[in-house]
């Protein structure tokens, strides 16, 4: 008889917000300096593609949410089940719509069918397996900021990449433990399988699920993150396979068709323009990947709500835009605002605010590290015509594109959320073992002579019109003298 869904929940709030069939890309040699003595497995690198989505209003795009998703697979025998997932440093779960899901938002998505795995096994949230005379079972319900899913669980092996390794098939007998099946996934070619236990929507709500092409969200947040070890994706990579090490790395091309990639294992000394800067996991047992920051400066100009070091940031690769305090939100539009040269106020259809000259946005970490971004990466494209205090005349201004963030103690209220603006400009790479992340500025593309990019990533889907000022599009192409001029001043 058909298993009943209990009415148990486990209520778990996590933050995030949110084609082509891209291999895992196996690389030698791509380790950092400070450890050449180490022997480790080779690095894997997944490509990612970056996703559009328009927020409509009146029948008009007023701004553009993004997303950047690669593959993995999931399964033993053929047929393997393939999906795109966002590799999501702000979640802990891996959440794959089921078959069991019948709403327009999961069935416009590829759906995991459980009964075409042999190497699936029904469980508890706590790996109890659910015997066939069971009237319920444990669900879970997950909060993604605008939306939620409400899913069971089954313990499944798991590969990056859209590659299947070499067949193992030893993990269908049911009764299976979580550690013997992680033997079985240790002796996979390639070492890019982990048994996992995995959560299967039976829910999802349409916003956001329903607007992005993505099948599901890999989490990769710390295992305290997750309802427990055995669910943290990477936790149980380092866990089962010791040779490849406990370090992930992620890189998003500035401009549209660069090659925006993940990589597991270290990271890829191609995309990094200067050796790593380390700064730890703020607060470890959150399961976020934070860091502390001791200082916000623009320009010269300080944050008074950080002035004391009490500010942290979250680095959240499932956030498309910068996230600041509430309680910060309007002093710093404030400090980063900025007039439009008056000669250029009389074509504002060809004004666009992340070309217009301003000051840096700065954090200071621990150990002299500043993150520091620039005008195209905080700004709105449009300028605003603005009424000057105290008088009767108005002039046009370029003005940051902030997301207020409210967050209780204690992991808020002073919290910055550091998502696509923050990550296109450095290369992060997140050390589980050591609890720490590491910075670096991100290597510029490649440029032609005509000072066009050499684009060789995968297509952007939904990408908007060329030259579009809504917030969200693409940054127009950097001379490469500009290039130059802003890498030395990332230094």
């Amino acid at each position: 008889m058909p298993i009943v869904t209990s009415i148990k929940l486990l209520w778990v709030l996590l933050l995030a917000f949110f084609i082509q069939d891209p291999a895992v890309v196996f690389a030698q040699g791509t380790h950092p300096s400070e450890d050449a003595g180490e022997q480790w497995a080779p690095v894997r690198t997944i490509p990612l593609q970056k996703q559009y989505v328009p927020v409509m209003r009146d029948g008009k795009a007023v701004a553009y949410k993004t997303a950047y998703f690669g593959h993995l697979h999931v399964g033993t025998s053929d047929p393997r089940q393939g999906f795109t997932v966002v590799f999501d440093t702000g979640s802990g779960h891996l959440i794959l719509p089921s078959t069991a899901c019948h709403s327009e938002t999961c069935t416009k998505h590829r759906r995991y069918n459980r009964t075409q795995s042999s190497s699936a096994v029904d469980i508890e949230y706590d790996g109890t397996l659910i015997r066939p005379d069971a009237v319920e079972r444990d669900q879970v319900s997950i909060a993604f900021g605008t939306g939620e899913v409400l899913g069971e669980f089954v313990r499944e092996r798991v590969c990056i990449g859209s590659t299947p390794s070499a067949d193992v098939d030893s993990l269908s007998n049911p009764l299976n433990s979580d550690a013997s099946s992680a033997d079985d996934a240790s002796t996979e070619s390639g070492s890019s399988c982990v048994v996992l236990r995995t959560v299967l929507a039976t829910q999802m709500t349409p916003d956001p699920f329903g607007l992005f092409a993505f099948d599901g969200v890999l989490g990769l947040g710390l295992e305290s993150l997750a309802l427990s070890p055995q669910f943290s994706f990477f936790s149980q990579m380092a866990e089962q396979h010791p040779a490849l090490r406990p370090r992930f790395a992620v890189y998003l091309a500035q401009n549209d068709g660069g090659e925006s990639e993940i990589s597991f294992g270290g990271h890829n000394v191609k995309r990094a323009s200067s050796d790593l800067q380390w700064a730890s996991v703020a607060m470890k047992e959150l399961g976020y990947w934070q860091v502390q920051i001791k200082a916000v400066r623009v320009g010269d100009k300080v944050l008074e709500d950080c002035a004391k070091g009490g500010c942290r940031a979250i680095l959240d690769t499932g956030t498309s835009l910068l996230g600041v305090p509430r309680q910060s939100s309007r002093a710093l539009h404030r400090l980063l605002a900025r007039p439009v040269p008056s000669d250029m106020e009389s074509d504002v259809s060809k004004i666009d605010c992340r070309t217009i000259p301003g000051q840096y946005l700065q954090f200071e970490l621990e150990g002299g590290l500043v993150v520091r971004l620039g005008v195209e990466d905080y700004s709105r494209p449009t300028p605003f015509n603005m009424t000057i205090p105290n008088t009767e005349t108005s002039r046009l201004f370029c003005r940051s594109l902030l997301l207020p963030v409210d967050m209780q103690a204690p992991l808020g209220p002073k919290v910055f959320i550091w998502g696509e603006p923050v990550l296109r400009r450095y290369y992060t790479v997140y050390d589980l073992a050591a609890k720490r992340v590491g910075f670096t500025p991100a290597k510029p593309p490649d440029v032609l002579a005509d000072g066009e990019e050499a684009s060789t990533g995968l297509p952007p889907v939904g990408a908007p019109p060329v030259g579009s000022l809504v917030s969200g599009a693409p940054l127009p192409p950097m001379p490469q003298q500009q290039q130059q001029q802003q890498e030395e001043q990332q230094q």
